[in-house]
C-alpha cells in the first residue's frame, strides 16, 4: 500500500522537472537576448576608454553568470528526471555520464561546485566594477567565507 503510495508520487517530480526545463529554457533565452542586445550596443558604440572597456567584461561576467545558472537548472531537471522519474544507469545518460551523476548524493555535490564557480563571478564582476575599495574587500570576504564552508560541507559530504 505505502509503496504504491510512494510510486505513484513520483510522478510529483514531474512538476520539479518541468519547472526547472522551462526556467532554464527561459534563461537561455534571456541568455541570447542578453548577447544580441550587448553585440548591438557594441557596434553602435565600441569602447574607447578603459572605464567603458570594464563595462563591457562586467556585461559579459554577468552573461557568463547568467548562463551558469541556466546550466544548473538543466542539469537539475536532467538529473531529477533520470534519477526519480526514469532511472538509467549513468552510462546511458551522456550528461549525467559526463558529469558522473549516478545518485542524488552526487547532484548535490556537483551544485556545490557550480554555485562556488557562480560566487566567484560574482565577485569578479564586483572588483572589476568597483575596483579596489573596502566594500570590495568586505564582499570578496564574505564570498570566501561562503566558499570555504561550501568546500568543507561537500568534502564531508563524501
Amino acid at each position: 500500500m505505502i509503496e504504491r503510495i510512494f510510486q505513484g508520487s513520483r510522478a510529483l517530480v514531474l512538476i520539479a522537472v518541468f519547472v526547472t526545463a522551462v526556467s532554464s529554457l527561459l534563461l537561455y533565452a534571456t541568455s541570447l537576448n542578453v548577447l544580441a542586445n550587448t553585440v548591438l550596443e557594441f557596434a553602435r558604440h565600441v569602447p574607447a576608454t578603459v572605464a567603458e572597456g570594464k563595462v563591457l567584461a562586467v556585461q559579459f561576467l554577468k552573461l557568463l553568470d547568467l548562463l551558469l545558472i541556466s546550466i544548473t537548472l538543466h542539469l537539475i531537471a536532467a538529473s531529477l528526471y533520470r534519477l526519480f522519474v526514469s532511472p538509467l544507469r549513468a552510462r546511458d545518460s551522456a550528461l549525467l555520464d559526463a558529469l558522473r551523476i549516478t545518485t542524488f548524493h552526487d547532484l548535490e555535490i556537483t551544485l556545490a561546485q557550480v554555485a562556488v564557480v557562480i560566487m566567484v563571478i560574482l565577485f569578479l564582476e564586483q572588483i572589476v566594477a568597483t575596483g579596489a575599495s573596502l566594500e570590495t574587500l568586505y564582499f570578496g570576504a564574505s564570498v570566501a567565507l561562503v566558499i570555504a564552508a561550501t568546500v568543507h560541507a561537500w568534502k564531508n559530504m563524501k
